[in-house]
């Protein structure tokens, strides 16, 4: 069904042009950008809301702009993996600031106090992780490597991305000629992406063993382009480096702090390094952690924020859930300090179920002037209502204080905006300031980052 011409007031978090018909119906526009006005094709029809793919542009946004990659699109086929190519990359920041904005507001009721400046860096080359599908296409006669089709489990014919580092973009069609070689060429479903600051490290994962003239190949291809091969028989737990390769250690720097992050190229670490960066810096410029002070690190994960915290607090706990993660963070401090390139203040870690957190749980871990967290999409909801308790029913601190300060950084402006609701509605926190950080160039995944002050 072609519409009429709609106003497109505002993009949401699918990227998709938002505008209003005259009887305050909602309709939702893919391809539109905000303050354009367009014809759309509706194909989804609700009693409050339609939704439509974008047929005529009549009046373009001046921050329009031609799409850098030529399997960007809303056509068939199209690469799933960037949704914002045809929005100006300042522009982007400025929606994903509103976006996180508009649900502290609606869904926590929290107006930040100051607004900070957007975090942004390079918007092409920047994604150093990335989980690559394969598909052997019998019907195309060739094997395809690549991220998903828009809105589809097939995958995208991508000849480049240039989203991906340049040395990585130009081993996308290496990579398509090296599966087709191979014997199990039908059973390796995917290649994971792992860059450090020095080494690129790949995963393939198989799922069945592999022979040895596809272990050669695959060594040959290794030496050729300069990258580490890993092998994924089933889970995460069974990545192994391939025998025989250079041994270099995939890390990433720290450099304002003197810290180097080593990890293995299945831990969770940030896709943009160069985000990363300055977001450490920004974070714990904000949470100003002293020498008389004790922080901690909630969701520390490898120690990525931990590890910079104890270069200025007086003592740091690093909490995560996984054991496997505390084993690996404790390995990076004891690295660091075996380098004697930067003094660490008393730092322990400790692993926790942080979504069953209470109450009791939190006073066992001690008092603590300052916190950081940094949960993953779910948010930190439990650890936000173990502190409003505490807020709201004195008898249970037994000598406990909350922390002055929490330093928020979220990957998910829906359940900030929940948690940052209950720290200033429910436990006596003012929210001083919050920001954007523009993680996915090109992507609707909003980042952000938020301060709260305790105001009683």
């Amino acid at each position: 069904m072609t519409d009429s011409a709609l106003q497109i007031e505002s993009m949401d978090l699918e990227a998709q042009g938002v505008a209003h018909r005259e009887d305050g119906k909602v309709v939702f526009v893919e391809g539109a950008l905000p303050f354009e006005t367009v014809r759309a094709n509706i194909h989804r029809k609700k009693n409050n809301w339609e939704q439509g793919s974008l047929l005529e542009v009549v009046q373009e946004s001046s921050q329009r702009v031609r799409p850098g990659c030529p399997h960007f699109g809303l056509h068939a086929g199209a690469c799933g993996g960037c949704k914002m190519q045809h929005l100006e990359a300042n522009a982007q920041v400025a929606v994903k600031q509103r976006a996180m904005e508009d649900n502290l507001w609606h869904l926590g009721k929290v107006k930040p106090e100051n607004i900070l400046r957007p975090i942004y860096g390079p918007a092409w080359g920047y994604r150093y992780r990335a989980r690559l599908s394969v598909r052997d296409v019998l019907k195309k006669g060739t094997v395809l490597v690549g991220f998903h089709e828009r809105k589809s489990r097939y995958v995208a014919d991508m000849q480049t991305c240039p989203v991906l580092p340049p040395h990585i973009n130009t081993l996308l069609m290496p990579l398509r000629a090296l599966i087709e070689s191979l014997e199990a060429r039908a059973t390796c479903p995917q290649i994971e992406l792992a860059c450090g600051d020095h080494v690129t490290a790949l995963v393939l994962r198989h799922l069945e063993p592999l022979s040895d003239g596809d272990i050669d190949l695959l060594k040959l291809f290794a030496t050729k382009h300069h990258v580490q091969w890993w092998l994924q028989s089933k889970g995460p737990d069974t990545v192994t480096l391939l025998d025989g390769q250079f041994q270099e250690q995939l890390a990433y720097e720290l450099p304002e702090f003197g810290v180097t992050m080593p990890f293995r190229p299945t831990d969770f670490t940030q896709v943009n390094p160069h985000i990363n960066r300055v977001l450490v810096t920004r974070a714990l410029r904000l949470l100003d952690a002293r020498a008389d002070e004790r922080v901690i690190d909630w969701f520390c994960g490898l120690g990525n924020f931990t590890l910079p915290i104890a270069t200025m607090a007086g003592q740091v706990l690093g909490i995560e859930g996984s054991d496997a993660l505390i084993a690996r963070a404790r390995d990076n401090l004891a690295w660091n300090q075996s380098q004697r390139k930067t003094t660490f203040a008393p730092t322990q870690f400790a692993a926790r179920n942080l979504f069953d957190m209470t109450p009791e749980l939190l006073v066992a871990d001690g008092s603590a002037d300052k916190w950081l967290v940094d949960p993953p999409r779910e948010g930190a909801f439990a650890l936000a209502q173990a502190l409003a308790a505490l807020h709201q029913e004195p008898d249970l601190k037994q000598g406990w204080k909350p922390p002055r300060r929490i330093v928020y950084v979220s990957c998910n402006p829906a359940t900030l905006a929940r948690d940052a609701g209950l720290l200033v509605n429910a436990a006596g926190y003012t929210c001083s300031a919050a920001g954007a950080v523009n993680m996915f160039p090109h992507t609707a995944h909003v980042e952000s980052m938020a301060v709260f002050d305790l105001s009683t």
